[in-house]
């Protein structure tokens, strides 16, 4: 195991106990207290720095300032963001400076290394455009492939941490069912082309918007669905079988149980889904 580690933390001990962490897993690690010395380290060390786990709220210049600076540096290590701050904003800011995932301090060792292997593991880069960053207006539009959709559903599943299990559950399946959809089949899961996402959230609504750059779709098409064969619940897993495509198919079904309102524009190339929140 060569990977080399870049540590970017103000407090000593815990910026010592992942270290410690990290190098009895026989990784190579270097450390930094702050943004600013981790720019240095990161445009002077040779080699390059393959993962960087950076905290956000630091002295002289925070996490967040220095993906931002990463920018026009050109040499930008996969990054892991760590903080005990995870409000909509702090998040949506991270996602812009591209941070492949986040990790809530203090810190557990059994996550740490997990989020740690899965982000060296991965050629995956976010190649997301941020529309709009608002907390109440989230607006994205992501490439057509499977990985962004997954790294995608993990963010916006961290802006709705303060949902009832239940509603989290009917909401992330959802979104993860509509937007693959989009993906697969708008898409043609052909990464230059892209997806279109918003998020509006109000005191008692929940609003998602999918647009696929695809020409739509006819119900009476979908031979792969399951609502597409009512008299037989499971002629749509031959079709799906046939056609090579990832195992299920009760995806529309299950998305109309589990939101209050699900509407497609004319071409179908378009949905809202709407969850109605109590209180």
């Amino acid at each position: 195991m060569n990977e080399r580690l870049l540590v970017v933390d103000d407090d000593r001990v815990t910026r010592h106990l992942i270290c410690s962490i990290l190098e009895a897993e026989g990784f190579t690690v270097t450390s930094a207290s702050d943004g600013a010395e981790a720019l240095e380290r990161i445009r002077n060390d040779h080699p390059r720095h393959d993962l960087m786990l950076l905290d956000v709220w630091m002295p002289r210049m925070s996490g967040l300032e220095l993906l931002n600076r990463l920018r026009a540096v050109g040499r930008r290590p996969k990054t892991i963001v760590m903080t005990g701050d995870d409000t909509p904003g702090t998040m949506l800011e991270a996602l812009r400076g591209q941070a492949l995932h986040f990790l809530a301090k203090p810190v557990e060792p059994e996550r740490l290394l997990e989020v740690v292997r899965a982000a060296l593991d991965t050629a995956f880069t976010p190649g997301i455009e941020i529309v709009s960053a608002r907390p109440d207006w989230v607006e994205l539009v992501v490439p057509c492939d499977r990985e962004s959709a997954t790294f995608i559903e993990g963010f916006l599943a961290h802006l709705d941490a303060d949902l009832t299990p239940d509603v989290r559950e009917s909401i992330g399946y959802a979104f993860r069912e509509l937007l693959l959809n989009a993906i697969e089949w708008g898409g043609k899961l052909d990464p230059t082309r892209t997806v279109r996402i918003a998020y509006l959230r109000a005191k008692r609504m929940l609003l998602y918007r999918i647009a696929d750059p695809g020409p739509g779709f006819r119900m009476e098409d979908l031979g792969h669905a399951a609502i597409a064969h009512p008299e037989d619940p499971i002629e749509h897993m031959r079709v799906r079988e046939e056609q090579g495509l990832r195992p299920g198919g009760f995806g529309l079904m299950l998305v109309k149980a589990k939101v209050d309102e699900l509407i497609y524009n004319e071409a179908r190339n378009e949905v809202v889904f709407i969850k109605y929140l109590e209180g």
